[in-house]
C-alpha cells in the first residue's frame, strides 16, 4: 500500500500545526518547511478545513491551526478519507480478462482494510511528541532497520 502524495502531504500538515503556538501557521510556512508547493499545500489545507480537521482564519493575522478534536481522530479513519477510495488494483477499468475468475482483489481488499484497522489503533496525537519549542514526530510503533 502506499499512500499518494496529497495523504502524504496531508498527514505532514496536520502533525506540523499539531504543535502549539501562539500565531497561526500560514501556507507560505507550511508550503516553505514542509516543501511543498503553495498550491498543493493551499488545496490540501482547504480540503481538510472542510473535513473541520483545521480551523482556518482569513485576512491579517489568519492562518491555520489545528482543531484540538482532530488530535483525537484515528489515523486509519484520516487516511481512508484522504486516500478517497483508492484501490489497490482497478478490475474495470480498463477492464481485467481475468475479473471474473480472480481471487485476488478480494485478497488485497482484505489486506488494505487490515491496514487501516492497524492505523486506527492509534489517534494522531499518538504520532506527535514535542520537544522544547521544536517538534519530532515519533512513532509508537518499534521501527527496524533493515
Amino acid at each position: 500500500m502506499q499512500l499518494n502524495k496529497f495523504t502524504d502531504y496531508a498527514l505532514r500538515i496536520l502533525m506540523y500545526v499539531a504543535q502549539p503556538r501562539d500565531l497561526p501557521y500560514t501556507i507560505a510556512e507550511l508550503a516553505e518547511r514542509l516543501e511543498v508547493s503553495q498550491n498543493h499545500a493551499m488545496k490540501i489545507v482547504h480540503f481538510m478545513a472542510k473535513q473541520n480537521w483545521l480551523i482556518t482564519t482569513r485576512g491579517k493575522g489568519g492562518g491555520v491551526r489545528l482543531n484540538p478534536d482532530t488530535l483525537k481522530r484515528q489515523l486509519g479513519q484520516i487516511v481512508r478519507i484522504l486516500q478517497r477510495d483508492n484501490q489497490i488494483v482497478e478490475c474495470n477499468d480498463p477492464p481485467c480478462v481475468l475479473r471474473y475468475g480472480c481471487g485476488l482483489k478480494g485478497i488485497l481488499d482484505q489486506a488494505m482494510e487490515q491496514f487501516y484497522a492497524s492505523l486506527d489503533q492509534y489517534i494522531l496525537g499518538d504520532v506527535i511528541q514535542p520537544v522544547q519549542g521544536h517538534f519530532s514526530l515519533q512513532s509508537p510503533i518499534n521501527l527496524i532497520n533493515l
